[in-house]
């Protein structure tokens, strides 16, 4: 199966929560875990963030999506 997502993580289901129309499905991630972010190079400068700096990482995803291989 291919996809265009590039940030993969592998995990494992812990639990699922199921209701009449929504599922919940929790997930057991094991790291290291690597991400990237993509933002303007001017929001770069303006944060003046370089190599080697230690940072905060803010996930807001649209879609998280689980792939059964």
């Amino acid at each position: 199966m291919k996809y265009g997502a590039r940030n993969q993580i592998t995990a494992t289901v812990g639990a699922i929560k199921q209701g009449d129309v929504m599922s919940q499905v929790e997930l057991e991630v094991a790291g290291p875990v690597h991400m990237a972010s993509v933002l303007t190079s001017d929001s770069l400068a303006e944060l003046g963030i370089k190599q080697g700096d230690k940072v905060r990482v803010i996930v807001k995803a649209i879609h998280v999506l689980i792939v059964r291989e």
